[in-house]
């Protein structure tokens, strides 16, 4: 099992940045992908950015040169940088890990959701 906790949402203005933090703990050993979904008032949840360790990373279009994910295995937290922030970037962001059991099949874990709500 994995746990998530999320932390860095908030209020910011149009054009301003903010960074999530997600530290993932528990049996870590096996974490395979990590990444950000995002959820906004009456529309279904949809992939902000991946990043697979020993392939690369993957990025929305509506994100893409604006977020930036990365991780720090050390710590076992990847964070996301978001700049140029747009209202339309208002969302509850979910971290997501996937790891590989011991029976060989993914399994995914969620983080409790941390608002972040732009000002325009």
């Amino acid at each position: 099992q994995v746990q998530l906790v999320e932390s860095g949402g908030g209020l910011v203005q149009a054009g301003g940045s903010l960074k999530l933090s997600c530290a993932a703990s528990g049996d870590t050993s096996n974490i395979n992908a990590l990444g950000w979904y995002r959820q906004a008032p009456g529309k279904l949840r949809e992939l902000v950015a991946t990043t697979t360790r020993g392939s690369g990373t993957n990025y929305a279009p509506s994100v893409m040169g604006r977020f930036t994910i990365f991780e720090d295995m050390g710590k076992n937290t990847v964070y996301l940088q978001m700049n140029s922030l747009k209202s339309e970037d208002t969302a509850v962001y979910y971290c997501w890990v996937e790891d590989i059991g011991i029976d060989w099949q993914p399994h995914e874990y969620w983080g409790q959701g941390t608002q972040v709500t732009v000002s325009s």
